[in-house]
């Protein structure tokens, strides 16, 4: 990677922190992003321990080795969980040449449920349809290793993974349809949050139909990276000082 594409991917890094901390995505000082440098993956970018994501810059983003095992032993040692899940996704899942791993609201509490199945009951949700892995294994604060292979075992070929009893992650190969994907995977959880909170029957389509819905939103894979584009306009004309 030149220097000026690893420049643009820490920009874009870094407005995702910061969108995430506007949208009320983040928790405290916790949960992590990364970016793959390298062409194997395993080098990468990810967010220094226990900076608020409110206040993240592009200079500010640690590269460390996924390969290294003397990381954490660094004096600016990334927080032991970022390390931890974000090493296995960068070593063991290819498509995760992004990973953006929150506990945002409605998907965390849709992760407490007995049950955290996205059902297709609207454009949003459907759009998760087979295309979402689900981690129901949950073995506590991801601090160790072991920890971090199980969750990224959990993604098979998919590129999100709601974690029951801990939140969800999105991976991709551009920070963009990361982002895209986060974005509208907590949508899609707040809509079933608040159907669920009806009481009344949910209104599942078809496998048929939720399938061809899902598969519509292929055709619009421009619109995630305009997405993108549009928030960082946002937060140029607001506080362009992740650009930093």
């Amino acid at each position: 990677m030149s220097t000026s594409e690893q420049r643009q991917l820490r920009i874009d890094l870094a407005a995702a922190f910061r969108l995430a901390a506007r949208a009320d995505w983040h928790e405290g000082v916790a949960n992590h992003f990364s970016a793959a440098t390298s062409e194997d993956g395993k080098r990468f970018l990810i967010n220094p321990r226990w900076k608020h994501f409110a206040m993240i810059r592009a200079s500010d983003l640690l590269e460390v080795d996924a390969s290294d095992p003397g990381t954490m032993a660094r004096p600016d040692a990334p927080d032991p969980s970022a390390w931890s899940i974000h090493a296995a996704l960068h070593r063991d899942v290819p498509q995760a040449r992004v990973a953006l791993h929150l506990h945002p609201p409605y998907a965390t509490a849709l992760a407490g449920l007995a049950d955290p199945t996205i059902k297709p009951i609207d454009q949003v949700t459907a759009r998760f349809f087979n295309r979402l892995g689900y981690d129901v294994d949950f073995g506590g604060i991801a601090s160790e290793e072991a920890e971090g292979r199980r969750i990224a075992a959990s993604f098979g070929n998919q590129s999100a993974l709601m974690m029951g009893n801990h939140g969800v992650t999105t991976v991709a190969a551009t920070v963009a349809e990361a982002f895209d994907a986060m974005y509208h995977l907590e949508r899609a959880a707040r809509t079933m949050v608040l159907a669920y909170g009806t009481g009344q029957p949910l209104a599942v389509m078809s496998d048929a139909l939720a399938e061809s819905t899902a598969a519509e939103w292929e055709t619009y894979k421009g619109a995630e990276f305009a997405h993108f584009e549009e928030m960082k306009r946002l937060l140029d004309r607001e506080d362009p000082t992740y650009r930093d």
